[in-house]
């Protein structure tokens, strides 16, 4: 079995050699739209100022980060999970899916594997779980805004087809308004049927 180890909050990572992938996933939260996983290799060579977790930013530093890691990193990749997945899965495992998926899809291959939270993937490497790892691992903190920028562009893209919902404003989280449309307008082919506030209404 490969190494697997699970970092707390006063655990550090700072002696650790080699390539290291950052992992993170974005849109566990809300009730409509795909989860998105991200692996980010950052570059040594080409630091980013101001990577964080991606909830501590300004969407506007978000965009200007996503731009900077997919220019300057050493690889990266963007993959998600369908709300049929989610719905069959579970949110946990379809993110776990997702993380997989964006991992496989990287150009370049790392020593170790570190994602944010305490749950594990399938992979061929070794893998540390951090807790809090968004705002304490750069890599991963570059991999939470990737996630969620790329998340956040899929649902303005969800927005055009079904404006009535007002996906641009809340991106699917279940804000007032957002659950007032679901009463309004019924249930989407991309509202997340096993969560709760979609649930009641089928």
């Amino acid at each position: 079995m490969l190494f697997r180890k699970k970092i707390g909050l006063k655990d550090s990572l700072d002696d650790l050699v080699g390539l290291t992938v950052g992992l993170d996933e974005a849109g566990r939260g809300p009730i409509a739209g795909p989860v998105v996983a991200a692996a980010v290799i950052l570059n040594s060579v080409h630091p980013i100022v101001g990577l964080n977790d991606s909830k501590k930013i300004s969407e506007s530093k978000r965009e200007k980060l996503a731009l900077l890691i997919k220019e300057n990193a050493l690889s990266w990749a963007v993959a998600s999970a369908s709300v049929e997945e989610i719905d069959e899965l579970n949110i946990l495992q379809a993110s776990l899916l997702a993380m997989k998926r964006a991992l496989n899809q990287l150009s370049v291959h790392p020593d170790y594997v570190l994602i944010d939270g305490n749950q594990f993937i399938e992979c061929d490497y070794p893998m540390y779980a951090v807790v809090s790892g968004d705002a304490r691992i750069e890599s991963i903190s570059a991999a939470s805004i990737l996630a969620k920028t790329e998340r956040d562009k899929t649902m303005l893209q969800l927005h055009q087809h079904y404006p009535q919902y007002g996906f641009a404003q809340h991106k699917g989280y279940p804000t007032k308004m957002h659950l007032q449309t679901l009463h309004q307008f019924g249930v989407s082919s991309h509202h997340r049927k096993s969560f709760g506030p979609v649930r009641e209404l089928l």
